[in-house]
């Protein structure tokens, strides 16, 4: 958790108006969320706290890589992400259930926000749901494919050795 400690913003002693702040996010980041889709990247984040007497108004920018293996050739390349997301932070007496995901609400008692879960969800919810080589423009490792190929086709004749003879019949049907 130490990781995580620099992305605390104690919110009470700054003065109304925006504020800006910068994290490198890097492999130790990701480390700090158990099960990560992501394990490492290289990513810079800009947030803009605009703190207003009632509410707290987050803006996120992220940009960077991440590194991602290929969903086809297994192969590590580094995907380019852009994200921008804004997140609205409301004090209240009392915890306050909210549809709007857009809104959290925090105890008037609290003094410092941690934006780390925000900006771990905004990263992976910007993976892409296939990862390919092809996004990040480079080609597949062809020694890999031509591997799984050979793999693929063995288990295919090693089938075919193992049907049942009684279906030889209806295949030459076809």
């Amino acid at each position: 958790m130490k990781a995580l400690k620099q992305f605390s913003i104690p919110f009470t002693g700054l003065k109304l108006g925006k504020h800006q702040f910068e994290f490198d996010i890097d492999k130790r980041f990701f480390d700090a969320f158990e099960y990560s889709l992501v394990k490492d990247g290289n990513l810079k984040v800009k947030l803009e706290l605009d703190k207003q007497e009632t509410m707290l108004l987050l803006n996120f920018q992220i940009e960077g890589t991440l590194q991602l293996n290929c969903d086809t050739c297994l192969a590590e390349f580094a995907q380019p992400i852009t994200v921008k997301e804004r997140q609205i932070v409301k004090f209240a007496e009392e915890e306050l259930e909210s549809d709007d995901l857009e809104i959290m609400t925090l105890s008037k008692k609290e003094s410092e926000i941690d934006v780390s879960s925000l900006i771990y969800e905004y990263i992976t919810i910007a993976v892409p749901y296939v990862n390919k080589c092809e996004q990040a423009g480079q080609s597949c490792d062809q020694e890999m494919l031509s591997t799984l190929s050979k793999l693929a086709g063995c288990d295919t004749e090693e089938e075919e050795k193992n049907d049942d003879p009684r279906w030889a019949a209806l295949k030459k049907l076809k």
